[in-house]
Order: C-alpha cells, then sequence, then structure tokens
C-alpha cells in the first residue's frame, strides 16, 4: 500500500513542508535546510522518510544529492484519494437523478 506510507510520511507538518519546497523546485538537502525551522540532519531525516513512502527521489550531482518530487508515490497516493472523489461525485449524480425523478 503506497499511498498508506504517503499519507504517514505527510502527517508531520515539517516532512510536509519539505515536501511542499520540493514542489517548488529541486533542492539539495543544504538549500532545503535554509528554509526550514529544523537542523540539516533533521531534513535529512525527514528526507528519507519521504524517499521511503517514494514521495521523493534523489539524483546524485557530483558530491551532493538533489532531491525531487517522485511520481511514482504521488500516482498512488492520487488514485486512493480520486476513488473517494469518484464516489462523492457519483452519490451526487444519484440524488441528482432522484430529485429530478420527483
Amino acid at each position: 500500500m503506497t499511498y498508506d506510507n504517503a499519507i504517514t510520511a505527510l502527517a508531520d507538518p515539517t516532512r510536509r513542508a519539505v515536501f511542499e519546497a520540493l514542489a517548488v523546485k529541486p533542492q539539495s538537502v543544504a538549500d532545503l535546510a535554509q528554509g526550514q525551522p529544523v537542523s540539516r540532519p533533521a531534513v535529512s531525516q525527514h528526507l528519507k522518510v519521504l524517499v521511503g513512502a517514494r514521495l521523493v527521489k534523489a539524483t546524485p550531482q557530483g558530491t551532493r544529492r538533489i532531491y525531487a518530487l517522485d511520481p511514482t508515490g504521488l500516482i498512488a497516493l492520487r488514485a486512493y484519494l480520486d476513488r473517494f472523489w469518484d464516489d462523492t461525485l457519483g452519490a451526487y449524480a444519484a440524488e441528482v437523478r432522484r430529485q429530478s425523478a420527483n
């Protein structure tokens, strides 16, 4: 259940902030740490969780790693959430049809 790991990973506000910063542009740990209220080692730990949840991937670039969003985990999370949206829209459409029949 990839989406389960994604939801758990994004439950932490600092981790979510790191994730959202990567949605703007790929960054190194040092770049990410500058915009966060936690230390560089803490950002690294948050990235480790995000990578494990397949929400973020790392690409070596010289002596550092550049982190970016990973579509793999995002696709699974989106599919999970879309299921609820589809159910809600289906229920709404059924109610509109029921009201129209009356």
